[in-house]
């Protein structure tokens, strides 16, 4: 499992250092399970994608949760009873997946395709907190008027 270092994201991210401690925990907490793999897609600004590994998991035996900012995904899969495996090498063991969403960002869906989970995730910023324009000395805001 690689390590990831976010200390460079300090220097561009200020006021996020709650954000950036949350994603450090979360990934110290995830090195040591590792089950099932998982990969986080930027799409655009407020746009992202979670694709989870979940080969011999059927939408029947997943689970997906979002309580506050807090995503969750559990697989149960019970196993089949009569199988005399000479060698298992494919897992068919429960797992508990957690993320740890930023403020704004919803759920927008999910769907399988080839043993993938595709969990879409959509950042709403409220009106109130999008960027406006701010005029020097007020001119701008008399031309507006």
């Amino acid at each position: 499992m690689r390590n990831v270092d976010f200390s460079p994201l300090y220097r561009n991210a200020i006021g996020f250092d709650r954000l950036l401690n949350l994603m450090e925990t979360n990934n110290a907490k995830n090195t040591s399970g590792g089950y099932p793999p998982y990969n986080i897609e930027k799409k655009d600004d407020n746009h992202f994608r979670i694709t989870m590994a979940v080969a011999g998991f059927s939408e029947e035996h997943l689970d997906i949760t979002q309580h506050e900012n807090m995503l969750i995904v559990r697989g149960e899969r019970k196993p089949e009873e009569g199988k005399n495996y000479v060698y298992q090498g494919i897992a068919e063991r429960d797992f508990e997946r957690k993320f740890q969403l930023a403020d704004y960002v919803k759920v927008l869906g999910a769907d399988m395709e080839n043993g993938l989970l595709h969990v879409d995730l959509e950042r709403e910023i409220p009106e109130a907190m999008q960027p406006r324009k701010i005029a020097i000395n007020g001119k701008e805001l008399l031309e507006n008027h």
